[in-house]
């Protein structure tokens, strides 16, 4: 049962479990109507037989004549109430017509160990009869005495009316869940209609991979949010994807140049062999060293191509590990050193700790310096600085024109004078990815006197934090 109401719409769901709420609480409300009304009823009956039962008319009937059985007598005149008089043997004296079996509880009133008790009972033709019994002074031609008195009424001055009350009240009931089903259906199928866009949208989505598509967000509410969400998600797939197809468009582009210099080389070298005419020792020298030249740019071109193709780390969620920032430099400056055999490189390292990735903080700083052993002349000079925070590299190169500046931290993006020379327009890219997943700031300007000053400053502190004492 539960899985099968787990399968219908939800808007089928919605409108049964409504009409489910409304007729429990119908109901609820019925059976406290009803039950109230047969309090009621009961009361008024027990207080009618209460007021038949007085010292001057049980008087005026002690003269009649009484039998066990039921009799007719026009002096009782319309009363209905059936009139009996009790005996704690059990025996009764019936005046009337009406003659009401005797029980236990009435034989206790006549035999002194009840005041009175009133109770469902039935007459000797079998019709139920609501009694009242009870014990009462009176004067007889002998003088006072105590009679026990007995007098009863139809149950049907309260089941009548409330068998009348309960059909009425299964009516409205069968009317009112009938009614609260359909305006449940009408209220799940409007408030719906929201979900339903959405789900149009996201099945449009998922068979035509469109993610142009936008939902109409109005008000503040669950849907609206869900809404913005799901618009907000396919923008951020939108252009996700986007940056996928330029960043494939571009990688396609920059390999296509080392490869076909690369095969035209090897093509040149394996005619050479297949013709028997092998190249000149100093022609073929400089073909192996292109070879080499190309597949050492390849790889770093690959190797660029992984370390942007890595997802972005989002802050605090993983392990944050102190870095001794001066090291990481220290250990960048070796390396540039080995690539810059003919420069001087000039390094002023104060202390600085951060927070980050030390392989990444290094890549990072070792772009930097590549770029300024790259553009520097033979022979001329790098000066680095750390301090504060703050890392600079000034080289005194041919620098950067203004126009050039805004575009050098683009992917594949190089300056048409340094076309010609190795690289692959990735390392600024990778340095400002991973300056900024730090929390830091990284930017190129012109230098004073010349050149070009790049900069990057991370949040830390000169300290190592306590527990790294």
């Amino acid at each position: 049962m539960t899985n099968r109401f787990r399968r219908l719409p939800l808007r089928s769901r919605l409108a049964l479990l409504t009409a489910v709420a409304v007729a429990v609480a119908v109901a609820a409300a019925a059976f406290a109507c009803w039950f109230l009304t047969r309090q009621e009823l009961t009361g008024a009956l027990d207080q009618k037989l209460r007021d038949s039962v007085s010292p001057d008319r049980i008087e005026r009937l002690i003269g009649l004549p009484c039998s066990s059985k039921p009799q007719t007598d026009d002096r009782l005149g319309p009363d209905p109430a059936g009139l009996q008089f009790v005996r704690e043997n059990g025996d009764r004296c019936v005046i009337g017509s009406t003659a009401v079996k005797v029980t236990d509880a009435d034989t206790a009133v006549a035999g002194g160990r009840q005041r009175e008790v009133t109770r469902d009972g039935t007459t000797t033709t079998g019709r139920a009869v609501r009694v009242y019994t009870v014990e009462m002074p009176v004067r007889t031609s002998t003088g006072p005495g105590r009679l026990t008195v007995s007098v009863s009424r139809p149950l049907d001055e309260v089941t009548d009316p409330l068998d009348t009350l309960a059909l009425v009240m299964l009516l409205v009931a069968g009317v009112g869940v009938l009614g609260a089903g359909a305006a449940g259906l009408w209220i799940a199928r409007t408030g719906l209609k929201p979900v339903d866009r959405l789900t149009d949208a996201v099945e449009h989505v998922a068979r035509t991979e469109d993610l142009a598509v936008r939902i109409p967000a109005e008000g503040d509410d669950e849907i609206a949010r869900l809404s913005r969400s799901f618009n907000s998600m396919t923008a951020a797939l939108a252009s996700s994807r986007e940056r996928q197809q330029q960043l494939i468009a571009d990688a396609g582009h920059e390999l296509r140049t080392p490869l076909t210099s690369l095969r035209t080389n090897i093509e040149l070298l394996a005619r050479s062999e297949e013709t028997g005419r092998p190249l000149p020792p100093a022609d073929r020298k400089a073909l192996m060293a292109s070879v080499k030249a190309q597949m050492t740019e390849l790889a770093a071109l690959i190797g660029d191509l992984q370390e942007l193709s890595r997802p972005d780390a989002l802050p605090g969620t993983g392990p944050l590990q102190v870095v001794a920032l001066h090291e990481v430099a220290a250990a960048a400056l070796e390396r540039a050193r080995l690539r810059g055999a003919d420069l001087t490189i000039d390094a002023s390292l104060g202390p600085w700790y951060v927070r980050g990735e030390a392989a990444a903080l290094e890549r990072t700083l070792v772009n930097l310096l590549d770029n300024a052993v790259k553009f520097s002349p033979s022979g001329g000079v790098v000066e680095v600085v750390l301090r504060e925070g703050q890392f600079t590299v000034r080289d005194h190169g041919p620098g950067i024109p203004d126009d050039e500046l805004p575009h050098v931290f683009e992917r594949f993006w190089r300056s048409p004078s340094a076309r010609a020379m190795p690289g692959s327009g990735l390392g600024l890219s990778i340095v400002a990815r991973t300056v900024q997943q730090s929390g830091g700031q990284v930017g190129l300007q012109p230098a004073p006197g010349g050149g070009t000053l790049a900069w990057l400053r991370l949040p830390g502190a000169p300290t190592p934090p306590p527990e790294l004492d």
